[in-house]
């Protein structure tokens, strides 16, 4: 399992936690180290983000394909809108980006904050597909990466590139990613089980699927809707967690990064905007660690342990909350 390695002003130290109990801190897993060449090439010809003459790769031309393309199909919202298809928009944003990216891919799969029966992690891995996002490995071990490495140069989307590369700019050159972070060597838990090396192979066809489900159950109205808009404004909204989340809002905690806590990602995205918060603690299958911070997914994730299929729920203990809190006067300046 992956163990959340946290950056201190260039140091990565990993987390201690105490023994595992209902809803406690808890983390576990394996921490990667690059050597000391690709160290030095980071600092070299890629240290700039997107490098100059770069080779476009076939991975490259697909990805950046298919985002114009569900842009462009959502451009068509205006002309195909109908209260129907409005709904099959927010039912299916609830589905893939809700229990599918932020439940499952990212506070599941990514940080292991609470476990989950097998036929349910994986239902809720297959709606994290169907938000066209990639398939879990590639997804989490690029999340992985980030926390490994937040805010240094190895950073798969990091801030010290720009806002707009740390938004989206970092999908369209894969090999710059590649050199960077090198490959997904941080997935095992993942890679060793079936279900997740199937999507891996088929991901881009079960989005299609539901395209074609969509248009025969709606014509171009769901199609649009359901696929264009709704892809395309979560794209945007999961992009926000590492671009926004990294230049506007405040910090609560002593992280050493520029992670910060934003209330309006966070209303958007189900809870993620607590950025400063999960960067803190990122085993913490809670988020929104004040009352007052909404945080849907986390509520989900109380319901699901209500009822017995959620199990072993992370959350940061009072003594490591006490290790990392900022001063009130720290809070403004930052």
């Amino acid at each position: 399992m992956f163990a959340p390695v946290r950056r201190h002003r260039g140091t990565y130290t990993g987390v201690q936690n105490p023994s595992p109990v209902k809803c406690s801190a808890v983390e576990n897993g394996m921490v990667s180290s690059m050597s000391d060449e690709a160290e030095a090439a980071d600092a070299g010809e890629h240290s700039m983000g997107l490098s100059e003459g770069r080779r476009w790769t076939a991975r490259d031309v697909f990805t950046t394909g298919g985002i114009i393309a569900m842009h462009f199909l959502g451009l068509l919202a205006p002309f195909y809108f109908t209260w129907g298809a409005l709904s099959v928009a927010v039912g299916l944003y609830v589905v893939t980006g809700m229990f599918g990216i932020t439940l499952s891919y990212h506070r599941n799969l990514s940080h292991r904050s609470f476990k989950l029966p097998k036929w349910l992690e994986y239902t809720f891995a297959y709606c994290g597909v169907l938000a066209t996002q990639r398939d879990p490995i590639d997804w989490v071990s690029t999340h992985r990466y980030h926390h490994m490495y937040v805010d240094s140069d190895k950073d798969p989307h990091s801030p010290l590139h720009g806002f707009w590369f740390s938004h989206i700019t970092w999908l369209f050159d894969y090999n710059l990613m590649l050199h960077k972070r090198g490959g997904p060597t941080n997935v095992r838990d993942l890679e060793k089980q079936p279900f997740y090396r199937f999507l891996r192979r088929t991901w881009v066809v079960h989005p299609l699927g539901l395209g074609l489900l969509l248009y025969s159950l709606g014509g171009l109205p769901f199609l649009v809707w359901g696929m264009g808009v709704r892809t395309s404004l979560f794209y945007h909204i999961t992009f926000s967690a590492n671009s926004v989340c990294h230049t506007w809002g405040n910090q609560a905690w002593n992280t050493g990064d520029s992670s910060r806590n934003n209330w309006l990602v966070a209303i958007l995205t189900f809870g993620e905007g607590w950025h400063n918060n999960h960067h803190a603690f990122e085993y913490s299958a809670r988020h929104g660690l004040k009352w007052w911070q909404v945080d849907v997914t986390w509520y989900v994730i109380c319901l699901l342990q209500a009822v017995g299929l959620a199990t072993d729920v992370k959350l940061p203990s009072k003594v490591r909350k006490q290790g990392l809190a900022l001063k009130p006067q720290q809070q403004q300046l930052n």
